[in-house]
């Protein structure tokens, strides 16, 4: 009779373990979950080309650049990747996927930046802030990455 007292009560953490592991966090109001497949060079995520079976995508353009930010030890295995496409899934702020500035012509924008004489400087002109992916979970994709 212990002994199958002690097999269910195990057998009850067991089970309930991994599903508690496998919840997600909570969105904050100001950011998004997504998922985006790449490929990554150090701590930067290139995006790559839009999949089908992608919902959580957004409009994140091909090619957009994403400084990750996680724990140690799934940086380094992601690091461990590079040159592999990899699907990145976590937290970015809403609106920082989108291009800034205003399209006059196909890859050519305007940006609000400082003026020299407005004492901006020449180094604030044009600068524009790098996107963060706050990484939840990664995976291998199918995919190739150009060599840079």
């Amino acid at each position: 009779m212990k002994t199958a007292l002690v097999f269910i009560a195990l057998a009850s953490v067991a089970l309930g373990g991994p599903m508690a592991a496998q919840e997600e966090k909570p969105v904050p109001k100001d950011s998004e979950r997504v998922f985006i497949p790449g490929c990554t060079k150090g701590l930067i995520l290139t995006a790559g080309p839009r999949t089908e079976d992608q919902g959580a995508r957004l409009d994140i353009p091909e090619g957009m650049h994403f400084r990750m930010q996680g724990p140690k030890k799934m940086m380094a295995e992601i690091k461990a990747h590079e040159g592999a496409m990899v699907g990145i899934t976590g937290l970015i702020k809403k609106g920082q996927h989108g291009p800034s500035g205003i399209g006059i012509a196909p890859g050519v924008r305007i940006m609000p930046g400082g003026s020299p004489t407005a004492g901006g400087g020449p180094r604030d002109a044009g600068v524009e802030q790098q996107a963060v992916i706050d990484v939840e979970n990664w995976r291998l994709v199918v995919g190739n990455c150009r060599s840079r």
